[in-house]
């Protein structure tokens, strides 16, 4: 370990802050949950409650290579958030905008054919088979409004 503290370390596209033990500082790269980044850290080495600040160049780099490529780690791929890819037909793990990008096009491509997911999607429905009876309801006309009445009149 490096005798260099670092407080905000660029880590896979984001800002990490030093101060926070590795575990939970991975969970702040978009892609990364806690499970996965317990994992990680298990197969990096490192222990999990050393500081992210404190941990030196190559420990960084190991992650990082962790993280772009887990396959070749053995890391399992139910753990994977992108398995058997529509174009490719690969497991693969996305981070950050291009995590956000694929959502994006999964959604468009659900709107494109029609599908109930992407109907739902298209009028801001909800997807997942939640109730609508009487929840989400923000931006639309909701219950009964009273007029009020004119004073002074009789």
């Amino acid at each position: 370990m490096s005798k260099e503290f670092q407080h905000i370390i660029r880590f896979a596209g984001s800002d990490i802050q030093g101060t926070q033990p590795v575990t939970y500082a991975l969970t702040n790269v978009k892609g990364v949950g806690i499970k996965l980044a317990h994992i990680i850290v298990d197969k990096a080495g490192i222990n999990p409650e050393t500081r992210m600040g404190y941990l030196s160049t190559s420990d960084v780099e190991k992650i990082e290579d962790i993280i772009t490529d887990p396959q070749k780690y053995g890391i399992p791929t139910w753990l994977l958030n992108r398995q058997k890819d529509m174009e490719t037909g690969k497991d693969l793990h996305l981070l950050g905008s291009d995590l956000d990008f694929q959502i994006k096009t999964d959604v468009d491509e659900m709107k494109k054919i029609r599908s109930w997911r992407g109907f739902r999607h298209s009028y801001g429905l909800k997807v997942r088979g939640q109730r609508t009876k009487s929840t989400g309801r923000e931006g639309k006309a909701m219950g009964v409004k009273r007029k009020q009445v004119q004073r002074g009149k009789a």
